[in-house]
């Protein structure tokens, strides 16, 4: 791999994983509502769980979806439910000190895991893959891999971050409700793409 491609490559990933999506937007919920400390687990299971999903995906995993196609509707409707059922989560979060001692963020397994449902992390995946790794080679899958797990990490680090100092702001029980059905519209609204038929 070339240094303009893997500068390319550093680039669009930092730029595609700066920008909202289902993953950021929890982040920013969970550090408004868990702080930063008790998010890490998820920040680390979004970073490696799609770095696993990306290299399982470049190393053949998407032949089998191409193969039987049912899988990519059966795909499609579990990241609908589940992810209406973060926004109604997200929605219903009680008040920040509360939901520091009674609730949790997502853990980093079900951070991992919630990659297999995520459009945008589909989308991502799938663009990389075609465009930086064409014949899914060992040596370039695992340095694309890497490339975009160093990448992701401002990404997670910044939402989590902006999400822990606007908790300073949403002390007043108002402001935190529509801070977390603001969240949840937004999370609802990633579907758009996912619910919208191909052209």
């Amino acid at each position: 791999m070339t240094f303009d491609v893997l500068s390319a490559l550093a680039l669009f990933a930092f730029i595609t994983s700066m920008t909202p999506g289902p993953n950021n937007l929890m982040l920013m919920a969970s550090g408004a509502n868990y702080g930063f400390a008790r998010t890490v687990p998820h920040m680390l299971g979004i970073t490696i769980g799609f770095m696993i999903m990306l290299l399982l995906v470049g190393f053949g995993l998407i032949r089998v979806f191409d193969t039987f196609p049912v899988i990519y509707t059966v795909l499609k409707v579990l990241s609908v439910i589940y992810l209406l059922y973060l926004a109604y989560k997200i929605a219903t979060a009680g008040p920040a000190q509360q939901a520091a001692a009674t609730g949790h963020p997502l853990s980093f397994i079900q951070a991992a895991g919630f990659q297999w449902v995520n459009p945008k992390a589909w989308a991502f995946g799938l663009s990389i893959i075609t465009i930086y790794v064409p014949q899914a080679d060992a040596g370039p899958l695992f340095i694309t891999a890497g490339v975009v797990a160093v990448m992701a990490f401002p990404s997670v680090t910044l939402w989590t971050v902006l999400g822990k100092e606007m908790a300073r702001f949403l002390t007043n029980p108002r402001r935190l409700t529509i801070f977390n059905w603001t969240m949840a519209a937004l999370l609802v609204a990633s579907l758009v793409p996912v619910l919208l038929p191909a052209a």
